[in-house]
């Protein structure tokens, strides 16, 4: 098990690489070809930062695990709300931005109450998968149509791309693709190996050390932009990657391998998940409609809200194995 630790761990690291390396090359290549900056932001930049999960759900299901894709879509956003935003709130009370009102909040909405329907039946096909593709370019071709309204990303892009040759983008590009795949391969491997030697389901597996993991960098982030006064920004990464976790995550496991899930999945851990959401919500609502912050009390009951999931399943886990 130390071997399968270890190997999770270099997985991490490999993902996060994979995807940086990645993204670089395509970037330098894609300018290197006349892609405009605006479509290098809001595809291979957008791509980069999300390679990680996509790559670690996509061998999941490949590898007939799809439960532990499912398991760290609903994880990371347990953990996004319960503890990113929980003790972000702790060290210092978080000031909503208005516009989540009128867009963010919505989309995570709907978003969150479709994949409940989706998962009420306990089943994840082709055609739930087929929906959450659909909400997915519908967002992204508003996203699209909103930055070229605006054009207010442009410059910002043209900055980060670095000027490298196409022998150097190709190579790097291979590289971060082969990191990603390899990464990917190691950590569902490790995680499901874990898995077999305590007993216990890859769902379970998903929603704790591969949710963990990938969610690490969203806490990191929240923390430091609340104590560089940011809580725009925290707040809203953290409503981002739960968009980002049930719209691209979940629909590998419906295309690759579809079948009945755990009814714990959506019974215990959907429903937190939907009830984590509503509260984040109403405290954004009451905070921008008020003009009160999410304050520590708040962060306190996100915590409280996961440490008591946490440990209904360690506790439903410890009965299971004993059996």
């Amino acid at each position: 098990m130390l071997l399968d630790s270890v190997i999770i761990v270099l997985g991490f690291i490999g993902l996060i690489w994979g995807a940086d390396k990645f993204s670089f090359g395509a970037s330098g290549l894609a300018r290197n070809l006349g892609v405009s900056p605006l479509m290098i932001g809001l595809t291979i930049v957008a791509f980069g930062t999300s390679a990680p999960e996509m790559f670690s759900s996509a061998v999941s299901a490949w590898g007939g695990k799809p439960e532990l894709a499912i398991g760290n879509a609903l994880g990371s956003n347990l953990f996004n709300v319960g503890v990113a935003i929980g003790i972000a709130a702790i060290i210092s009370p978080l000031k909503p931005p208005s516009s989540l009102i009128d867009k963010e909040l919505p989309a995570l909405l709907l978003v969150t109450f479709t994949t409940g329907a989706l998962l009420m039946d306990l089943y994840l096909g082709f055609i739930d998968a087929a929906v959450l593709v659909g909400i997915t370019v519908f967002f992204g071709y508003r996203l699209y149509k909103k930055r070229i309204k605006t054009g207010d990303v442009s410059d910002i892009y043209e900055e980060e791309i670095v000027e490298i040759s196409n022998f150097q983008a190709v190579a790097y590009l291979i590289l971060g693709l082969m990191l990603l795949i390899l990464s990917a391969e190691a950590l569902v491997q490790a995680a499901s190996s874990i898995a077999e030697s305590l007993g216990v389901s890859t769902a379970i597996i998903g929603l704790t050390v591969i949710a963990l993991g990938t969610s690490l960098p969203e806490l990191a982030i929240s923390v430091t932009c609340v104590l560089k006064g940011h809580d725009d920004i925290a707040i809203g990464n953290i409503v981002g990657s739960n968009i980002y976790n049930l719209l691209v995550v979940l629909p590998f496991p419906g295309l690759l391998a579809a079948g009945a899930i755990d009814a714990e999945l959506f019974y215990r851990d959907y429903s937190v998940v939907l009830l984590l959401t509503l509260l984040l919500s109403y405290f954004c609502y009451r905070g921008i409609k008020q003009g009160k912050m999410i304050g520590r009390l708040s962060g306190i009951i996100f915590l409280s809200i996961y440490c008591g999931w946490f440990t209904l399943m360690f506790l439903q886990v410890q009965q299971q194995t004993t059996l």
